[in-house]
Order: C-alpha cells, then sequence, then structure tokens
C-alpha cells in the first residue's frame, strides 16, 4: 500500500524521531481513555496495545501506548524498544527488565503478562522478523549505538 510506505518513509526520518515521541503516546492515551479501551490511533499503522508496568525506580503504575507484534493470535506479542531511534533506551523497557509482571490493553481487554527480554539467537530471529514487519526498525538501529531492546510478553 502507498500509505504504509509514505508512513514508513516519514516515521523514519529524524525530525519524526523528535516529534512523535511527545505527540503520539499522549494522542494514543486520549483516545484509548474515550473509546474505553478499544482504539489506539496509532493502530491505524501498527498493531498496539497499552502496556502498564511498575516504575523501575519509582514503583508507580505507568501506562504507555506501543506499537506491537502480536505472535500466537494474541497470545504473546513482541514489543521493540526502539524509542523512534533516539538515543537511550526507552523507560518502560527498564520498567520491564525490573518488574516482568505487567498488562496489556489488547483490544478493549486487560490481559495479564510476563515480559521476558530476547537475547541471542532468539532476538536475532525475531529482529529479523520485526524488521520484516516495519522496515523502519532499520533506520532507528543505526541510528544508536545500543542495541534495540525485544520483549515477547506472555498472557500469565
Amino acid at each position: 500500500m502507498i500509505g504504509v510506505r509514505v508512513v514508513q518513509r516519514v516515521s523514519s526520518t529524524r525530525g519524526f524521531a523528535k516529534v512523535a515521541p511527545h505527540v503520539i503516546p499522549a494522542l494514543d492515551r486520549a483516545v484509548h481513555r474515550i473509546t474505553r479501551g478499544k482504539f489506539l490511533l496509532s493502530a491505524q499503522m501498527l498493531p498496539g496495545v497499552v502496556l502498564t508496568s511498575t516504575g523501575a525506580r519509582s514503583g508507580l503504575s505507568r501506562r504507555t501506548p506501543l506499537a506491537c507484534m502480536p505472535e500466537e493470535e494474541g497470545r504473546t506479542w513482541i514489543l521493540i524498544g526502539s524509542n523512534f531511534g533516539r538515543y537511550g533506551h526507552p523507560a518502560w523497557t527498564a520498567n520491564l527488565l525490573a518488574h516482568p509482571e505487567a498488562s496489556v490493553s489488547w483490544k478493549g481487554r486487560d490481559i495479564a503478562v510476563t515480559a521476558t527480554l530476547l537475547t541471542g539467537e532468539e532476538r536475532a530471529a525475531v529482529w529479523k522478523t520485526a524488521l520484516a514487519f516495519w522496515p523502519p526498525y532499520a533506520t532507528y538501529q543505526a541510528r544508536v549505538e545500543r542495541e534495540i531492546r525485544l520483549f515477547r510478553i506472555t498472557r500469565r
């Protein structure tokens, strides 16, 4: 689809990386709240969840709208800590490392999940799938020295 290609091109730009992290999550949280969890604005291009995790340092509940790569018909999902190709890992990844028990809102349902950081060969295989799923992840990775964290979240 031409629309998808345009969005992929735009989302690979540095300007998008500067603006999107401030605009997209705020819009997604508002739309998610108004629709009682049934709709995410960003999910019109990529599937999405709202992750509720425990803050790594604060211990407070944190809600973060995220693009995801569903696996096994909604029983597991891959979360990609790309941070739009910006320096540093996104905070939600530190939260999951410290407190892997979390929940996601998926298609209007809250689901208890456990997060596992993917490493080694498993990470490499999933990364390959992620690049086929959303090619701009390659641009994000090329921009940063850190390895983008991948998590598999599984229903508890």
